[in-house]
C-alpha cells in the first residue's frame, strides 16, 4: 500500500475575489502535492471557502444578493481562479455543504460530552475582518495589527470552549515535536503566547441567522473557527465516510497564513483533543506576497488578480516566481517589472534558450533524432551525468523538507551548467571538425537527457511547461504518470521512448518591457504630498525594485585578454553565479575568495569579453582606489539588503 499525505490550505473567505497572496498558498501548497505524487504518495488534498462570516453578509447584501447566491457566485469565481492556475485539489468544501454541517455538529458532540463547554459572559474587543477575538495586548495603536482597523467592543453571553483546560498538553506537543509547527519563527510565537496565559474561547455567537445552529442552544450560531477548522475533518468525509478518513487522517501538513496561527496552532489541537481525535502532524505558517512592500488589500487599491497575472504572462510563470522569488515561510514582494525580469534571465533565456538550442541543433545535425549510442563517442560527458545526480538528491532533501524555494534553485543550477556545457563543447564546431560528428551526438544527447530529467523536477512547478518539454523531446509519457524512481536515473538510451523531437515551439518567448508596464509600477503618491520636480530623482519604491544580497565569493580568476576584469564565482543563499567587475588592477584574485559582499542579482545577464555576467558587485570609488563593499558584521549568503 502506498504511504499516504493528505495536504489542506486555509479555506478563504467568500468576501472578495482571490488575489494574489491567496494564490501564493495554493501554489505552493500544489507544488507539494505534485511533488509527494511523484514520490510514489497516496495524496489527497483539500481546499476550500469558508462561507459563514459576516464578512460574507456584507459582500451579499453590496451585490443585492442572498447569502446563498452571493457565496454559490463566489465558489464559482473561486474554482475558476485556482483551475487557471493549475492547482490541482481533491476536493473543495464549502462550509454551507451538508457534510460540513454534519461534521461541526459532531465534533460538538464530542467536545460537549467531555464536559469541555459552558456558558458565559463574552466582552471585549472583536474584529470583523478577521472574525477574531482580540485582547487589549494585541492592538496596535487601538487597532487590529492584521487589518489596520479598529474592533467592536461586544459584550454578550456565548459558549466558551474550555482551552485553557489543554493549553499545557498543546504545549508538551509543541516541545516533544519540534517540526509541528514551521517555520521556527511561528512555532516561538505560539509558545510565548501559550506561556503568558491562555483563556477560555467563545464558540458560539447570539441572534445570527447565517451559520450552522447550536444544537443546544438553537438561538445560537457557530463562531466562525469552532465551524471552519472542521473543514479539515468533512474533506475526509467526517463522520460518515470511516474509511476514507481512516485512510488519510490525520492530517500530514496544513498550509495557512501567519495571521491565523493561533487558531490552527491552539485552538484546532485543543479541539481535536477533546474529541479524542489525532493531532495533524505538521502545520506551516507561510508569510504575505506584499505588493511593491505593501500587503495586498481591495482597500489600498494595490490587488494583483491570479487570473490576470497568468492570462498575461502563463500560469507557469506565475507559479515559477511565487516560489522562486519568496522564501516559503517569510514575507515576499511582488512587482510587474521583477517578474518580468526573472522571466525574462531565467525562463526565456536559461531554461528556454537551452531547450531551443539543443532541439534545433539535434534538428539541423541529427534529422531531428536523438542520436543512439552507435552515433555517440560515448563515455565523454560524465560530469553532467554527476551534476544531474548532484541536483536530484539536493532537489529531493529540500522538498522533502517543504523548503520548495531551494529546491527550484537546485533545478536552474543544473540548467545553467547545461548551458555552459554547450558553451564549452561547442557542437557546431565539432560538426566541422573531421570525425567530430560522435562528439557533437554525445554533447547533444548529454543536454537532452539533462532536459528530460530537469522536466521532471519543474514540474510540481511548471506542469504545464514541464510536460511541453518532453512533449519536444518526443517522450510520449506524462510526467503526471511517473514516478521520481522510475525517471530519474541516467538514461544512456532512450531506446524506450520516441527518439524523434516532437514540435519546436518557444517554451518562454521574451516579453519586452512595455510602457504600459513601467506605468503601473508608479506609485499615485499621497494627497497632499508634492511631486517631485526633479529628472534625475530616485523614487523609493524605483530603488526597492534593486535586489541587493550578501554573496559569498567562491573562486576569483582573471578575464583572459582583460587586464581589469575579475571572473567571480558567487553564492547567493544556495543558488551559484558569475559575475565580471573591473576589479583586477586592485585586487588579486586570493584576496577575495571567501569574501562577502554585496551584489544587484536582479540585472538583465550581459556578457563582458565573451563572459556572461548575472549580476554587479558594489564597489566605492576613492580617488584612483576601487574598494569593494562588504557588510561589517557577519551576513548569511542571500540575505536581502534592505
Amino acid at each position: 500500500m502506498k504511504p499516504k499525505f493528505y495536504l489542506t490550505t486555509a479555506i478563504d473567505y467568500a468576501n472578495n475575489v482571490p488575489h494574489l497572496g491567496t494564490a501564493y498558498e495554493k501554489v505552493c501548497a500544489d507544488i507539494i502535492v505534485r511533488h509527494m505524487r511523484l514520490k510514489g504518495r497516496d495524496v489527497f488534498f483539500s481546499m476550500g471557502n469558508d462561507e459563514h462570516s459576516q464578512n460574507v453578509l456584507k459582500g451579499a447584501a453590496a451585490k443585492g444578493l442572498s447569502a446563498e447566491e452571493f457565496t454559490g457566485r463566489m465558489a464559482d469565481i473561486f474554482r475558476n481562479t485556482w483551475q487557471g492556475i493549475e492547482i490541482s485539489y481533491d476536493r473543495f468544501v464549502r462550509t454551507t455543504e451538508e457534510q460540513h454541517e454534519k461534521a461541526v455538529k459532531e465534533i460538538f458532540r464530542r467536545v460537549n460530552e467531555k464536559g469541555d463547554i459552558y456558558k458565559s459572559t463574552y466582552a471585549g474587543w472583536y474584529c470583523v475582518s478577521c472574525e477574531g477575538f482580540l485582547k487589549e495586548e494585541d492592538l496596535v495603536d487601538g487597532k487590529c495589527p492584521n487589518h489596520r482597523k479598529e474592533p467592536e467592543w461586544i459584550e454578550e453571553e456565548n459558549l466558551f470552549f474550555r482551552l485553557s483546560k489543554y493549553a499545557d498538553r498543546v504545549l508538551e506537543h509543541i516541545e516533544a515535536n519540534p517540526d509541528f509547527i514551521r517555520p521556527e519563527s511561528r512555532r516561538n510565537e505560539i509558545t510565548s503566547f501559550i506561556r503568558r496565559g491562555v483563556t477560555d474561547v467563545s464558540i458560539s455567537r447570539a441572534g445570527d441567522a447565517w451559520g450552522i445552529r447550536v444544537p443546544i442552544q438553537p438561538d445560537h450560531v457557530f463562531y466562525v473557527w469552532f465551524d471552519a477548522l472542521t473543514n479539515y475533518l468533512t474533506s475526509l468525509g467526517f463522520p460518515d465516510d470511516k474509511e476514507k478518513f481512516s485512510r488519510y487522517w490525520p492530517a500530514d501538513l496544513h498550509i495557512i497564513g501567519k495571521d491565523i496561527t493561533r487558531f490552527h496552532c491552539l485552538l484546532w489541537p485543543a479541539m481535536l483533543m477533546s474529541a479524542d481525535l489525532a493531532l495533524p502532524r505538521a502545520i506551516h505558517g507561510h508569510g504575505f506576497v506584499n505588493f511593491r512592500g505593501e500587503r495586498m488589500s481591495k482597500s489600498m487599491g494595490n490587488i494583483v488578480e491570479p487570473l490576470d497575472a497568468a492570462k498575461r504572462y502563463g500560469a507557469d510563470a506565475l507559479r515559477y516566481y511565487l516560489a522562486r522569488e519568496v522564501v516559503f515561510g517569510k514575507d515576499g514582494d511582488f512587482s510587474w517589472k521583477q517578474f518580468i525580469q526573472r522571466y525574462n534571465s531565467e525562463l526565456a533565456n536559461d531554461l528556454g534558450n537551452l531547450l531551443s538550442r539543443a532541439c534545433g541543433m539535434l534538428k539541423q545535425y541529427f534529422g531531428g533524432n536523438i542520436p543512439g549510442e552507435t552515433e555517440r563517442a560515448g563515455g565523454t560527458d560524465d560530469g553532467m551525468k554527476k551534476v544531474c545526480a548532484e541536483t536530484r538528491d539536493a532537489y529531493l532533501a529540500f522538498m522533502d523538507k517543504y523548503e520548495i524555494h531551494s529546491g527550484i534553485s537546485e533545478v536552474f543550477k543544473v540548467v545553467r551548467a547545461a548551458n555552459r556545457h554547450i558553451e564549452e563543447r561547442a557542437p557546431w564546431g565539432l560538426m566541422k571538425q573531421e570525425g567530430g560528428k560522435p562528439e557533437a551526438a554525445e554533447v547533444l544527447f548529454t543536454v537532452a537527457e539533462v532536459l528530460r530529467q530537469t522536466a521532471v523536477l519543474l514540474f510540481p512547478f511548471m506542469p504545464s511547461k514541464a510536460q511541453s518539454i518532453w512533449d519536444t523531446l518526443g517522450i510520449e509519457k506524462q510526467i503526471a504518470d511517473v514516478t521520481y524512481d522510475e525517471v530519474l536515473t541516467w538514461q544512456d538510451s532512450w531506446e524506450d521512448v520516441s527518439s524523434r523531437l516532437g514540435d519546436l515551439k518557444p517554451l518562454f518567448p521574451r516579453i519586452e518591457m512595455k510602457e504600459e508596464v513601467v506605468d503601473r509600477e508608479k506609485p499615485s503618491g499621497k494627497a497632499g504630498e508634492p511631486e517631485a520636480k526633479e529628472q534625475d530623482l530616485l523614487d523609493i519604491e524605483e530603488f526597492r525594485r534593486l535586489d541587493l544580497r550578501v554573496a559569498h565569493i567562491k573562486s576569483a580568476g582573471m578575464v583572459p585578454g582583460a587586464k581589469k576584469l575579475m571572473k567571480l564565482m558567487i553564492d547567493i543563499g544556495g543558488e551559484e553565479r558569475q559575475i565580471v567587475a573591473g576589479i583586477a588592477e586592485h585586487y588579486e584574485p586570493e584576496d577575495l575568495t571567501g569574501k562577502n559582499v554585496i551584489v544587484v542579482t536582479n540585472l538583465k545577464p550581459a556578457t563582458i569579453r565573451g563572459v556572461e555576467s548575472q549580476g554587479m558587485l558594489l564597489a566605492a570609488t576613492d580617488g584612483d582606489k576601487v574598494i569593494v563593499l562588504v557588510p561589517d558584521r557577519e551576513a548569511s549568503p542571500g540575505s536581502r539588503i534592505s
